[in-house]
């Protein structure tokens, strides 16, 4: 079996999650699997394998555990992209529309420096918002998002394409048909 397989299978599909039409990838399944959680950090940090990166970036909440598990490979640290509110520093904000909804995502102030190269990471990618209010959030501060790497991506929504659009390496591990 391929690793793209081992990981598909330890991925649950929740139908009709968070509103009906939506198949929401669940990967705590895959977290569970101690294989699991190993090929997809090992996969994320293959992918990106003779890059020099300065910091990771993880969206909360799935992108913290992919994120924070691969800054430490890595060697490097880690910088959270959290949830209006849920910072306790200085904080710039960036709104960015979701496929079922709008929401907003936060980082401290001081994250980063002017200059510093970037790897963005969260679990899945879809139609891109959420990332590129990372990448937005990153350029504010005068960081370079150099990288964005996920376990999932799902095409059809061209959210990675959106990305790349963005001047943004991209590095996917899986793919799913629809949404």
């Amino acid at each position: 079996m391929s690793t793209s397989d081992e990981l598909e299978a330890l991925i649950r599909t929740i139908p009709d999650y968070p509103k009906p039409g939506i198949q929401f990838r669940d990967i705590t399944t895959l977290l569970q699997s101690a294989d699991g959680l190993r090929l997809s950090v090992d996969g994320l940090a293959k992918a990106f394998a003779g890059e020099k990166f300065d910091l990771v970036a993880g969206i909360e909440a799935r992108g913290f555990i992919l994120g924070g598990a691969l800054a430490h490979v890595l060697g490097l640290g880690f910088i959270p992209i959290r949830k209006k509110g849920k910072l306790p520093h200085v904080t710039l904000s960036q709104e960015y529309a979701l496929e079922y909804g709008v929401d907003s995502v936060e980082v401290h102030a001081d994250a980063c420096a002017p200059g510093q190269k970037i790897l963005l990471i969260d679990d899945l990618i879809a139609t891109g918002g959420t990332a590129e209010a990372g990448i937005a959030l990153i350029r504010r501060l005068g960081g370079v998002v150099a990288g964005a790497g996920f376990v999932i991506d799902l095409p059809e929504l061209g959210g990675a394409q959106r990305i790349r659009d963005h001047g943004v390496r991209v590095e996917t591990l899986i793919e799913f048909a629809g949404h």
